[in-house]
């Protein structure tokens, strides 16, 4: 499961190299139990969810700032670019719905959890 925030400054180049990276990056266990295997080598797929609040500024008072997220319409357009992306590289690829109200279910395994972003100014 990606939780998946669009900040503003991102753009197509940020949906592009953030879908390279969820589909090489090795966190999936390998014969010997280390995570060496990215998502399509453990035969694995990659569920997509728009979570514009993980942008929200918590740093001051008792109410997050949601400043930082993208727009509605320029968050909408970049997640739909990244599951475009993601589909090319990854056979099985599910998304939840941008702007709706989900109940979703995570049964998370091991003590294992990454955040990865990919900043306007990066070149990664």
């Amino acid at each position: 499961m990606v939780l998946v925030a669009v900040q503003r400054g991102d753009g197509p180049a940020q949906a592009k190299r953030l879908a390279e990276r969820l589909n090489s990056y090795r966190m999936f266990p390998d014969g010997n139990g280390r995570m060496n295997l990215d998502v399509n080598q453990a035969k694995g797929g990659i569920l997509l969810v728009p979570q514009f609040t993980l942008a929200a500024d918590t740093g001051k008072g008792n109410r997050p700032s949601l400043g930082r997220a993208a727009d509605p319409e320029t968050g909408a357009a970049l997640f739909d670019r990244l599951v475009e992306e993601v589909r090319q590289r990854c056979p099985t690829v599910a998304t939840g719905r941008f702007g709706a109200d989900m109940d979703v279910e995570l049964v998370n395994q091991g003590p294992v959890t990454f955040w990865l972003e990919v900043p306007p100014d990066s070149e990664n």
